[in-house]
């Protein structure tokens, strides 16, 4: 009996201190894990979530196996699905973007595309580099010109923090794309990348306005001077608030936001609705002559299409007056666009989607035979390379991207951007959270994203039959109609011919 009750004492003992090894080590190998994943600088998530950001890669991992006892397939979640962020995230990493066993993608929904492969589609050896297009030629002291065909699209300083600002900027300057600085002004961040930007010159005039609030031309100039800022863009309206402005909670407006927009620090800032000084086609029409006279920059104009009767006014407008007038560029946004703050209301019933006012704006150049002397930039829900060929093909000139841009840099689809507890680090003034996003290294994905993008929408166009994007056209797209039936995009926007009263150009 005393030998039984040594040994189970003996058992007992030794199972404690098993116990209490496992524990040790345990604790030992999670304190490994904390300090590896707040040390690392590869993931935001990790970085600043240590250790329990681990099991959002477990639950994605075990999501594949178990896909069919959950709700949010890959094509079920809004606004971007899983299918959509993840070949993001993959060409961001650089890392392979090819899929297994067949595509996820419902083929009989309305508006659906499909590209037309040719029986010979172009070899590899026989492809070109994208051509240039130039903007504001012959009209803009310094015209702009750009071979690259996705770009950065406007994304404030304020509406997102520094850390992101910084990579977006030294990825553009890698990629060779450029920078739209959004509505908010711009700031040392925007500059210290070298990268090309556009200036966007908002309702409320931040960055180029006097003490008043009005367009001031002595800082109009001063920002024209700095050699990175290519062109400006007056932003009428945008995707996700048509009618409404720029909206950036006073939690989010820091000491150094609120000094480059000329706002008190911590409180709202509420861009007006429209532009005081801009009513009607010819007030549009004057500020885009002035801002080009001062600044010798191309010029141009951001908005989402509503009614399209406006556009036939202003195009009229343009031939009267002559092509000086004409902006160098539009910028077309439409209600599939994203903001970090906006009434539901507007975001999700005003406004056209681009599938719509795309066409309709290309067409329109057409008609007046300005579509050589106004270039189209599409914008709106792009992110990956089928959104940008279909843009292409219907006529634009570039793509821009903001929310693409964003999952490069890390974003989860947490939809906090509008209350600074962003868990990526990219939509907060939060330093806890800021530290999670390691500029050096999302330069490179930004970079990687912009580069693969462009890259398959080349092999797009190689499948067919064109040698580079730019030549993909109308007939290369076929549309799924009401009843699931494909048919030729030619055969719902033909392509349109100048009217002969605007066949010779005004001089």
């Amino acid at each position: 009996m005393d030998f039984l009750n040594a040994l189970a004492h003996n058992v007992i003992t030794y199972s404690v201190l098993l116990f209490i090894l496992a524990v040790g080590l345990g604790a030992l190998y999670i304190l490994y894990l904390y300090i590896r994943d707040t040390t690392q600088t590869q993931h935001a998530v990790r970085r600043n979530f240590p250790v329990i950001g681990r099991f959002r890669y477990f639950f994605e991992h075990l999501g594949e196996f178990f896909r069919q006892y959950f709700f949010a397939q890959d094509r079920e979640e809004l606004p971007f699905n899983r299918a959509q962020r993840s070949w993001v995230y993959r060409a961001a990493k650089n890392i392979d973007t090819t899929i297994a066993f067949g595509s996820t993608r419902p083929l009989n929904h309305t508006n659906e595309v499909l590209f037309m492969n040719t029986a010979f589609p172009t070899l590899s050896q026989d492809a070109v580099h994208t051509h240039p297009v130039t903007i504001g030629e012959g009209f803009a002291k310094h015209p702009y010109t750009s071979s690259a065909i996705f770009h950065i699209s406007g994304m404030s300083f304020g509406a997102i923090s520094k850390p992101a600002i910084q990579a977006l900027t030294n990825g553009a300057r890698e990629a060779g794309i450029w920078l739209n600085t959004g509505e908010g002004g711009l700031s040392q961040w925007h500059k210290e990348g070298g990268c090309d930007l556009v200036f966007q010159i908002g309702t409320a005039k931040y960055g180029v306005r006097d003490e008043h609030g009005h367009l001031s031309d002595a800082k109009l100039a001063e920002i024209a001077a700095i050699p990175q800022v290519r062109m400006f863009e007056i932003k009428l309206s945008q995707g996700a608030k048509p009618g409404k402005g720029g909206i950036l909670p006073g939690a989010k407006v820091s000491a150094e936001v609120a000094g480059i927009r000329g706002i008190p620090e911590g409180k709202d800032s509420i861009s007006p609705n429209r532009h005081p000084d801009i009513s009607n086609v010819d007030e549009l029409l004057d500020m885009i002559e002035h801002i080009r006279t001062v600044t010798g920059k191309p010029v141009g104009f951001k908005m989402v299409l509503g009614g399209p009767e406006w556009l036939d006014d202003m195009m009229r407008r343009i031939h009267e007056r002559g092509l000086a007038s004409a902006p160098d560029f539009i910028t077309l946004d439409s209600t599939d666009g994203g903001t970090g703050a906006a009434p539901q209301s507007l975001m999700d019933y005003v406004g056209l989607p681009l599938r719509l006012s795309l066409p309709l704006l290309v067409d329109k150049l057409h008609e007046y035979n300005l579509h050589t002397r106004t270039r189209v930039i599409a914008s709106g829900k792009m992110i990956n390379p089928a959104e940008a060929a279909w843009a292409l093909c219907v006529g634009a000139d570039f793509v821009v991207s903001a929310r693409g841009f964003m999952f490069a840099l890390g974003c989860i689809q947490a939809l906090q951007c509008n209350k600074n507890t962003c868990p990526t680090g990219i939509t907060t003034h939060d330093p806890e959270l800021q530290r999670g996003l390691v500029p050096e290294n999302k330069a490179l994905r930004v970079k990687n994203y912009a580069l693969n993008l462009m890259h398959e929408v080349g092999v797009i166009a190689h499948s067919c039959g064109v040698k580079e994007a730019r030549s993909l056209q109308r007939e290369h797209v076929y549309l799924i109609d009401e009843r699931g039936v494909p048919e030729p995009l030619t055969n719902r926007y033909p392509h349109q011919a100048p009217r002969t009263e605007y066949l010779r150009d005004p001089q």
